[in-house]
């Protein structure tokens, strides 16, 4: 005989995912000043490249909190990545971010 859902579950599920998704954004904006999209960000041995942060989200990265675990196409190793303020970049360091991408996307 199959369970039956106790009444209120699929709400609090869709609550608790909305909330994460929301702090996660608001962790990016904070960080980055952006929501989403192309953002630069910083592996751990301080490479800088662009990767595709969506909130809620992760098609090529382990998600971990406020940072992400995924290759760094500059040092070509893998390593947690967080998001950059780009107005805090020099222009140098955001031109070298904007030429180096993290795997395209199908």
């Amino acid at each position: 005989m199959p369970r039956t859902p106790k009444p209120g579950t699929r709400r609090r599920t869709v609550i608790i995912v909305a909330g994460a998704t929301l702090v996660e954004t608001a962790g990016l904006w904070l960080r980055a000043r952006r929501i989403g999209g192309n953002v630069v960000v910083r592996c751990r041995q301080g490479h800088l490249f662009t990767t595709l942060w969506i909130p809620g989200a992760s098609v090529k990265s382990l998600r971990l909190v406020a940072w992400r675990f995924q290759r760094c196409p500059v040092g070509r190793h893998w390593s947690l990545v967080t998001p950059v303020d780009e107005s805090t970049l020099t222009e140098d360091e955001r031109r070298r971010a904007h030429e180096h991408h993290d795997f395209p996307l199908p």
